[in-house]
């Protein structure tokens, strides 16, 4: 696959983990009642190369259950549009998101979402591949009480 595509060897897995999980995951949202092995096996993955798919498919499945509140904080005024900020898993079993703040009077030129921690303001764009602990330093503020305190809550936390 790597001489066809002209990618590199790890570059491909990355890429097949990926698909697998999110087919994994979708197979999980289709029928609840399957465990992310049951629905690797369902889909013909071989059990053992599967293990950081079935992971990443839970995460996958988290973040999907996270959107409609991540919509609900979007709607919150600080940005110039009403985009739902995009999840990410940044570390296969970790979710995360990032709302750029662009509107006017914006207190933070980000807010970042991270499912164990809760939402800190960022003074960049914060997500990069490996970016499972906590940041610390200028510019950054751990909001609320909480990893999905209610959007008012999140702003009156965000404008204090």
């Amino acid at each position: 696959m790597t001489e066809e595509l002209g990618v590199h060897r790890d570059t491909a897995q990355e890429a097949l983990l990926r698909l697998r999980a999110d087919r994994i995951a979708h197979l999980m949202l289709t029928d609840p009642s399957l465990t992310p092995d049951q629905s690797a096996a369902a889909l013909g993955y071989p059990a053992g190369q599967v293990r950081r798919a079935t992971v990443r498919a839970q995460a996958v499945l988290r973040a999907h259950r996270a959107a409609p509140y991540l919509a609900d904080v979007a709607q919150a005024g600080w940005t110039t549009t009403a985009t739902v900020p995009e999840v990410q898993c940044p570390a296969d079993d970790l979710v995360v998101a990032v709302l750029v703040l662009n509107g006017t009077n914006a207190p933070a030129p980000a807010l970042v979402w991270d499912e164990r921690h809760g939402w800190r303001t960022a003074s960049r764009h914060p997500l990069t591949k490996g970016a499972v602990p906590p940041p610390t330093g200028d510019g950054i503020r751990y909001l609320a009480q909480g990893t999905t305190p209610p959007p008012d809550a999140l702003t009156t936390a965000l404008t204090a």
